[in-house]
């Protein structure tokens, strides 16, 4: 396989001080990756300079084959040691584990015509000021979110103080500490309690509500992310059990999850910035937990709207008992409502019923960018981990490819502040429809701005506790 970039030439490398001590003919392989900015650091034997991956044909004196791996055509083997790598390789098929429920809080499909996105940048000056007339319209009885709920939390005191972390990580601390100050306003923080943190990613926000939680007992923390992730902290508690669920949150079936089913806790869903349809995915998730069927779990019912499962619920006159209600609240910070999507998206009957549809709502949910994009020109970096550990995992401007739309005519239409304006009438106008399901499923929620714009510009934070909830 031939390499992905060019090699330095630095001469034999020394031997590292990771490679083992009872073996000192080892060294490390002398490829630099271009991508990574860094040395391949696998493990060669004395004498050679590349590790098999990297070796180029001739130079190693290596007869053995190479062949991609049929797996995951990005990494070879040798070709005489196939069978034994593909009973080991990262990329084999696993057994799905028992709470994996196909596409169980993913929505109707088969209710929605699927239509094709037509661009913004499409249509004619009326179409697109209909569209904005509507949008205002079926905004201006809204509630705003509320203002100056901006908490924090004693825990975090002194990693705020502590002069090593600098602006990016102040930033992400200044927003756990909201986070957990909310937590604690609601009640939220004690014992006999299991924290699902959605999008948990390394589970730095688990990590600072263990902290908090440190005196209480039976705490249990349930980290989803589907992909697999570096310079984790969940090795790093003492008390509490931490466990990771690699799974999409779309097929996530809370009931059938061993540690939660053995011992009955109350469920407190959280997450910090949950992209677009992951907030939806979520709320669904922790929805089908809050009521189970009677003879049955609720993650086997027919897969129909949840929000249209909901109204028996309003044709009864009564919430959701708390007898019967696992979920004691949730605190999510939500983000990124461009990459939400109509088939998952929970407030479906919310839509309908201001006599907007799939159309309308593709058009704002990509018009929601505009919130935090306007017409200005950043440079787009994509989500990555540094060396040192520092994920940069704020889900801003600067780190989502958010579809700008530059045409011309949009720009002589409106000016900066007026789509900044119009974005945020987007946002708020589909977490409505959010709320909206959360209140017809028996649950009291609230939108707040939790942190200052110049920390974030994704600075709204869902809270939700049940109707009975004193």
């Amino acid at each position: 396989m031939e390499p992905q970039g060019p090699t330095l030439d630095l001469g034999p490398r020394q031997e590292s001080s990771r490679s083992p001590t009872k073996n000192p003919v080892l060294g490390r392989c002398s490829y630099f990756v271009q991508r990574k900015k860094r040395f391949c650091k696998m493990v060669v034997s004395l004498g050679k300079r590349f590790c098999g991956e990297h070796a180029l044909e001739g130079e190693e004196q290596n007869t053995r084959k190479r062949i991609q791996c049929p797996l995951d055509p990005k990494h070879t083997v040798y070709e005489d040691q196939l069978q034994k790598h593909l009973k080991k390789c990262n990329s084999r098929e696993k057994p799905l584990p028992v709470y994996h429920i196909q596409n169980v809080n993913a929505g109707t499909p088969e209710e929605d015509v699927c239509e094709d996105q037509v661009p913004i940048s499409s249509l004619s000056r009326e179409d697109l000021q209909k569209l904005i007339e509507k949008l205002r319209r079926v905004t201006s009885g809204l509630e705003p979110p509320l203002p100056d709920k901006k908490l924090c939390h004693q825990v975090l005191q002194g990693a705020l103080c502590d002069p090593v972390n600098g602006e990016s990580a102040s930033k992400h601390l200044k927003q756990q500490a909201s986070i957990l100050g909310h937590l604690e306003s609601l009640g939220l923080l004690g014992g006999s309690r299991c924290y699902v943190e959605f999008g948990a990613g390394r589970g730095k926000l688990s990590h600072w509500v263990d902290i908090a939680t440190q005196d209480a007992e039976n705490v249990l923390f349930l980290l989803v992310e589907r992909a697999s992730t570096r310079f984790k902290v969940d090795g790093k508690q003492r008390k509490s059990t931490f466990e990771r669920l690699h799974i999409d949150i779309q097929h996530l079936c809370l009931d059938h999850v061993p540690s939660l089913v053995q011992k009955q806790r109350s469920v407190i869903g959280i997450g910090k910035h949950l992209c677009g349809a992951g907030t939806d995915l979520a709320l669904r998730c922790l929805m089908q937990a809050s009521s189970p069927m009677v003879g049955e779990p609720d993650c086997k019912r027919p897969r129909m709207d949840p929000a249209l499962e909901s109204s028996d619920l309003t044709h009864k006159g009564n919430s959701v008992p708390d007898e019967q209600n696992k979920v004691a609240g949730i605190v999510i910070a939500l983000c990124c409502h461009h990459r939400c999507d109509w088939q998952h998206y929970v407030g479906k009957e919310f839509f309908r019923n201001l006599g907007l549809g799939q159309r309308e709502f593709n058009f704002f949910q990509r018009m929601s960018s505009w919130a935090t994009c306007g017409l200005r020109k950043l440079p787009v970096t994509s989500h990555v981990e540094n060396e040192s550990g520092t994920d940069f995992e704020e889900h801003n401007e600067a780190a989502q490819k958010i579809p700008v739309c530059n045409s011309e005519a949009i720009q002589r239409l409106l000016t900066v502040e007026e789509r900044e304006n119009l974005g945020h009438l987007c946002k708020l106008l589909i977490d409505h429809g959010r709320l909206d399901y959360l209140k017809k499923m028996g649950f009291k929620p609230t939108l707040q701005y939790y942190t200052d714009p110049e920390v974030s510009l994704e600075n709204i934070l869902l809270t939700a506790l049940p109707q009975q909830h004193k």
